[in-house]
């Protein structure tokens, strides 16, 4: 039974399905994105599309050989419709086929599947912690001055080294904006970069209605140090966005803070600023 909605829920939802179906036809195997746009389905009590998307679920998992989260997207469907010919042909081509894959792939626990949090120790203990901070530094380092699209200098140049002690005091920018302020490189054709890199789907979050109240429950020190921002909420999962995604430590603390899965989405970094510092004004 779906639940009753207001117009404004309708017409976020319905904003969500447009622009998450443009997401996962140019990236048919982000599984994440597949969810949301299933969730969305599911709630506007869409029954025909929910059903559908859940098949793309199930067809990107296959696809990315994560086998046992295929079988369990295809046995929610069969809940439903026991009788269904297109899952019950998938489950057999996966069963013929299971032997070809490594062990690891048929036991593998799905853990973005099912949402656990990677602990709830992610902030750092006061000064005992390492001085060495995951901050995506050394990532970001092989790909732009090792891959040969900036040098060395203008990499040291532009990234900002957050203190994770100290209070921010504001957005810290994130690299590529920098990078983009200086006429180094252009912002759009470093997320494109990334994009390809990390495999994160890109989301133009300006088109998009953010849940204030929501990422206010997060820390503002976090989301203003590592320059992300938590921005809306879909069933057990909180939709992030960066310009980083190299960024663990951001995922440590944000992680602390919430009991839901994380899903990550690269954002154009100028956007991404803007809509922190009206979060957390």
């Amino acid at each position: 039974m779906t639940s009753i909605l207001s117009p404004s829920e309708e017409a976020q939802l319905g904003q969500t399905i447009e622009m998450f179906e443009v997401i996962t036809q140019s990236q048919p195997q982000d599984y994440q994105s597949l969810e949301i746009l299933k969730e969305a389905y599911s709630k506007l009590g869409r029954e025909k599309e929910a059903i559908s998307t859940s098949k793309r679920v199930a067809q990107a998992y296959v696809q990315m050989g994560q086998l046992s989260s295929a079988i369990l997207e295809y046995e929610t469907i069969l809940q439903r419709c026991p009788d269904d010919p297109d899952v019950q042909t998938a489950l057999q081509q996966i069963e013929s086929t299971a032997t070809s894959f490594p062990v690891d792939s048929l036991t593998e626990t799905a853990v973005n599947r099912t949402g656990a949090a990677p602990g709830k120790n992610g902030k750092l203990a006061g000064k005992t912690a390492s001085a060495e901070v995951e901050d995506g530094r050394a990532s970001m380092h092989k790909l732009f001055v090792e891959g040969k699209l900036i040098t060395s200098g203008d990499f040291d140049l532009c990234w900002s080294k957050a203190d994770p002690f100290a209070p921010p005091g504001g957005v810290i920018e994130p690299f590529i904006q920098v990078l983009s302020d200086k006429g180094i490189l252009p912002a759009d054709q470093a997320l494109k970069i990334l994009c390809n890199k990390s495999r994160l789907a890109y989301l133009p979050l300006q088109n998009y209605e953010i849940e204030m109240d929501m990422a206010r429950g997060f820390p503002a020190e976090t989301c203003q140090r590592w320059c992300v921002l938590p921005f809306d909420r879909m069933s057990k999962s909180i939709l992030v966005a960066t310009a980083n995604p190299f960024n663990q430590q951001a995922a440590k603390e944000l992680a602390a803070a919430t009991s839901n899965r994380l899903l990550w989405y690269l954002v154009p970094p100028a956007e991404l600023v803007k809509s922190i510092r009206k979060v957390f004004r």
